[in-house]
């Protein structure tokens, strides 16, 4: 039981990284269209999905960690 937590453990890493490094500080996805990031926007298509899967892959690889550490 505790191999599979921690393979989940590395999954969810792995994955988090990735949505991290996707994101651009300051400057969103309109960048690589070309747009100016000069003005405030909301988020929008992807970058909702990124910013929400960033939040979620955090709490779970959070729940994982305390679930690794207390040996259940």
């Amino acid at each position: 039981m505790d191999n599979i937590f921690l393979i989940l453990q590395i999954i969810v890493s792995v994955l988090l990284i990735i949505a991290i490094l996707f994101q651009s500080k300051g400057s969103g996805l309109g960048v690589i269209g070309g747009a100016s990031g000069s003005s405030y926007h909301t988020k929008r298509g992807f970058e909702k999905f990124l910013t929400q899967s960033t939040v979620i892959l955090g709490a779970l690889f959070i729940i994982i960690s305390l679930l690794v550490v207390a040996g259940v």
